[in-house]
């Protein structure tokens, strides 16, 4: 496989300002891949790239009982009111509680807005993606890392979450349609070309910058 050299976030973020809106004046733009594969990690830092972009975590839709069930929960209290130009208000699932809180967690029509999580990419959500990045790390990979993260106080969870995903990931793949892969690598992250169709303005992001990567 050809070495890419690193992405500058930077340069990444411009790209994705430069994409038409998506839905309403947002270009909202999916960060997916395994659980465990770094996704949060990297949409935070895509984020600050952005200078300060809201983002919305996907574990704040879904619950216990519903790990892949949150897309109308997404497009009633997000996707509507962010097509009219409106900030979204949306409840957050509390995982130890069980239970949703208050709806009144903000996220603002941003120029982007980032959503983060399993599934993000999926095909009910992809006509209102400007773009889809997909973390290309295997699921055995990933789910190893994510067993280390959380520790034995959540193998229960693991234990049911692992066949849940691959259930929703073969009857609805993303990475076939991600415009972008992104690679972790010593200096940063590499960027590049993925599967689907390269949103137009995009394609230099592949370009390697070497030094210039952010870490």
């Amino acid at each position: 496989m050809t070495a890419h050299a690193p992405t500058p976030l930077p340069r990444l973020a411009a790209a994705l300002r430069r994409l038409p809106p998506s839905v309403g004046p947002v270009r909202l733009v999916a960060v997916d891949g395994h659980a465990g594969s770094g996704k949060s990690t990297f949409a935070r830092r895509l984020a600050e790239a952005l200078g300060g972009a809201p983002m919305l975590r996907l574990d704040d839709l879904a619950t216990h009982t519903e790990l892949f069930a949150w897309t109308e929960r997404l497009r009633h209290q997000i996707l509507d009111p962010l097509s009219r130009g409106e900030t979204a208000h949306y409840a957050t699932y509390d995982w130890h509680e069980r239970r949703f809180g208050p709806a009144d967690t903000p996220l603002p029509p941003a120029p982007v807005v980032l959503v983060e999580g399993v599934g993000a990419g999926r095909r009910a959500l992809r006509p209102h993606l400007a773009a889809v990045l997909w973390m290309d790390v295997p699921h055995e990979e990933a789910w190893q890392r994510g067993r280390r993260r959380d520790g034995t106080v959540q193998s229960d969870f693991w234990d049911g979450w692992e066949p849940a995903e691959l259930q929703h990931f073969s009857g609805d793949p993303s990475r076939p349609f991600a415009h972008l892969l992104v690679r972790q690598c010593p200096e940063g992250y590499e960027v590049i070309r993925g599967p689907g169709v390269t949103p137009a303005g995009t394609e230099f992001v592949t370009e390697g910058e070497g030094p210039s990567a952010v870490r």
